[in-house]
C-alpha cells in the first residue's frame, strides 16, 4: 500500500535518503556512533527547579522552545535521568537531599547549573543558610547565566552539553566546566569548589556521608559532623585557608 507524503511536516535524513534510493531498505554505520547519537539525543532530566529560575525551565518545555524536539524529556525519578538541571537557589540544609539524589542517579551523568543563584548563590551568597555556587558539592559540565535565563540559553546550554556528549563518547577527556573567574571586590565562597586544588578531601568525604545517611533514621546534623574526626581536621584546613597570607620579612 502506497502512503502519501507529500504534506509531510517533518523531515528525516536518513529516512528520505533510503527513499530515494530504489531497492535499498538497510543503513549501515558503527555501533559507536549510534550509540553516540543516541546519547546525546535523548537528554533525560531531572529537574531541581527551586525558585524563578524553575519557571523558564518549565516554559521550555511548552510549545513554543519544546525541548521534547531534541529528545529531552523530563522524568520524576533519578534513576532513570541522566542529566541534572539545578535550577534555583539551594540552601544548606538541601544540598545533602540535592547530592543523594544526584548519587541516585546513573553514570553516565551530567549536571547543568542554570541560572545566577545555583551558579553562585547570587543575591543570597553571603547569607548563612544559602550554598554559594552548586559546584561546591556536584561536578557542573554545563553553565547557563541569567537571572533568570530564558528558555532559549537552556536549549543553547543544552546543545553545549550534547557538543560535550559527543566529545567524551569519542574519547576526549570529561574535563570540569570553564568557569568565568571570579572579580576581585567579590569574595570568594568559604567552601573550595570540586576543581579547586586545594580543596580538602575531608570535604568531599562529609558531603558524601552527610547525604548517604538521609532517610535513615540516623541523619547526621552539623554538630556530629563538626565534631568528628574528619569534621576536626576539614576545620583546621579551612581555617588554614582563610588566614591571611603573612607578609615577608624585609631582607636588611
Amino acid at each position: 500500500m502506497a502512503v502519501k507524503e507529500d504534506d509531510r511536516a517533518f523531515t528525516h535524513p536518513l529516512y528520505d535518503f533510503m527513499a530515494r534510493m530504489p531497492g535499498l531498505d538497510v543503513a549501515t554505520t558503527s555501533v559507536d556512533k549510534l550509540l553516540t547519537w543516541g546519547a546525546s539525543n535523548a537528554l533525560w532530566i531531572f529537574p531541581m527547579a527551586t525558585s524563578c529560575c524553575g519557571i523558564e525551565f518549565m516554559a521550555a518545555a511548552a510549545s513554543r522552545v519544546d525541548l521534547d524536539r531534541m529528545g529531552t524529556i523530563v522524568r520524576g525519578t533519578p534513576r532513570q535521568s541522566d542529566v541534572m538541571v539545578v535550577a534555583g537557589t539551594i540552601t544548606v540544609k538541601m544540598a545533602p537531599r540535592v547530592k543523594k539524589l544526584w548519587d541516585q542517579m546513573p553514570e553516565p551523568k551530567w549536571c547543568l547549573a542554570m541560572g545566577s543563584c545555583a551558579i553562585s548563590g547570587d543575591f543570597y551568597r553571603d547569607i548563612y543558610s544559602v550554598v554559594p555556587g552548586i559546584d561546591t558539592f556536584l561536578p557542573v559540565d554545563v553553565y547557563v547565566p541569567g537571572c533568570p535565563p530564558n528558555p532559549e540559553e537552556l536549549m543553547h546550554g543544552l546543545l553545549r552539553l550534547q557538543e560535550k556528549i559527543r566529545a567524551f563518547r569519542a574519547g576526549k577527556p570529561r574535563g570540569a566546566a570553564e568557569r568565568p573567574p571570579t572579580p576581585e571586590h567579590m569574595r570568594r565562597p568559604s567552601l573550595p569548589r570540586l576543581d579547586d586544588p586545594t580543596r580538602p578531601d575531608e570535604l568531599s568525604l562529609l558531603q558524601t556521608q552527610s547525604a548517604g545517611s538521609l532517610g535513615h533514621g540516623t541523619e547526621m546534623n552539623l554538630i556530629e559532623l563538626r565534631r568528628s574526626k574528619a569534621g576536626e581536621a576539614l576545620a583546621a584546613k579551612l581555617a588554614a585557608l582563610r588566614a591571611p597570607a603573612e607578609p615577608a620579612e624585609k631582607k636588611e
